[in-house]
């Protein structure tokens, strides 16, 4: 006769539930044995079994090497968790520890060569992974991003922002430089003297001769225009509507509200996975070998949000990645898109236009609801090609 089950509310039942979970007293757990145990009692009696001395023996033998190894896994473990979901921002280090051993085949922290978290945070800061700083309310850390094509892509954004305050700068000198010159061109040339008599006595005589003027011809004076004033000239026609240049239109209360709308659909759909089934990627990473660098490929399943199987469109193979070795693929113009983050992730683009300064695009939304819609300054990791 089989054994049933545990009836709801015993002792048994509950222990059941709580190895289910898999979310137990760390003391209990021997990462040699990759072993749980429920209770004292329980770790008492398996660290008094055979095969846990066998793996002892075994540690005895080489005990820095399995500590490292259990060290750098640890701390690997971590730094994903730490770069993938908060990236570069200010993040309390309990808070990503939770998320590290929310995984029930984690590794645990009593088989590395640091007894806290608070000495694991102080050995990430002291070797320039993290920046890391202690509060009231524990130890918060921030991810140093080190990636050479990051490093690259701020080094490119930090050189185009000078050259745009070079341009503006120049631009601002040429008209102070004008209008300087304008003012000089209308100052008055005549100077002025104190009326004085040469004798206290003498009378001054004032004639006046009233008869008809003669009609002198006036030729129109043609004023040439500077500088200054046909940039005036061009900016008002730019911005008058109507009788004066002032009666501007104000946003309405209803394109508040939606401006409002497209923020908070920003925010919620912005996310720090991007990859989707049926778009192309382009490997990025030599870790797999040379033959496989730069080739291009379609995602042919996700095994979970962050990795994906894709096949490579040359020789067919297929391959198990991760999505920070791809990155997306832009097509030509016309050809047709995935929006892949953001507040129009998952709709089915047409690419409208290529901004390679700023690299960013211009696309329409091809299907749904929001058919016809253009959206403009769409970075380029946020849309992929469709295969």
């Amino acid at each position: 006769m089989g054994k049933g089950k545990a009836e709801v509310g015993t002792p048994k039942y509950l222990a059941n539930k709580m190895k289910a979970k898999g979310l137990q007293k760390l003391r209990w757990y021997c990462q040699m044995c990759e072993k749980q145990c429920r209770d004292e009692n329980g770790f008492k009696c398996h660290t008094m079994s055979e095969s846990h001395q066998r793996q002892i023996l075994l540690f005895a033998g080489n005990a820095g090497k399995f500590i490292d190894s259990f060290s750098s896994e640890f701390m690997t473990g971590y730094m994903q968790i730490l770069r993938r979901q908060f990236g570069t921002k200010r993040v309390a280090a309990n808070k990503v520890y939770q998320e590290y051993i929310s995984d029930r085949h984690h590794l645990h922290m009593n088989a590395t060569k640091w007894h806290s978290l608070s000495e694991f945070v102080k050995f990430l800061g002291r070797n320039g992974h993290c920046v890391v700083d202690e509060t009231e309310k524990g130890w918060y850390i921030s991810y140093i991003d080190r990636d050479p094509e990051t490093l690259a892509m701020q080094e490119k954004m930090a050189k185009k922002q000078k050259m745009d305050k070079d341009d503006a700068e120049r631009l601002a000198e040429f008209i102070e430089e004008q209008v300087r010159r304008g003012q000089k061109e209308e100052e008055p040339t005549t100077s002025y003297t104190e009326l004085k008599r040469d004798h206290e006595d003498e009378t001054i005589k004032i004639d006046l001769k009233l008869g008809s003027c003669s009609k002198t011809e006036t030729k129109p004076i043609k004023l040439e225009k500077r500088p200054q004033d046909v940039l005036e000239v061009k900016k008002e026609k730019k911005f008058k509507s109507g009788s004066t240049s002032s009666e501007f239109k104000k946003p309405s209360a209803l394109d508040e509200l939606i401006r409002e709308e497209e923020m908070k659909k920003e925010k919620s759909n912005r996310k720090d996975y991007w990859l989707a089934e049926g778009i192309v990627v382009k490997l990025v990473t030599k870790s797999l070998g040379d033959d496989y660098y730069k080739e291009k490929g379609v995602v042919v399943e996700m095994i979970d949000k962050y990795r994906a199987k894709i096949r490579l469109l040359e020789t067919g193979d297929k391959l198990k990645v991760d999505q920070a070795h791809l990155e997306t693929v832009i097509p030509a113009v016309g050809k047709q898109v995935k929006v892949l983050n953001g507040g129009y992730r998952g709709n089915i683009a047409v690419l409208k236009e290529i901004d390679t300064d700023n690299y960013c695009v211009t696309i329409e939304i091809a299907s749904g609801p929001l058919k016809g819609r253009i959206l403009n300054n769409i970075q380029y990791e946020d849309i992929s090609k469709l295969f």
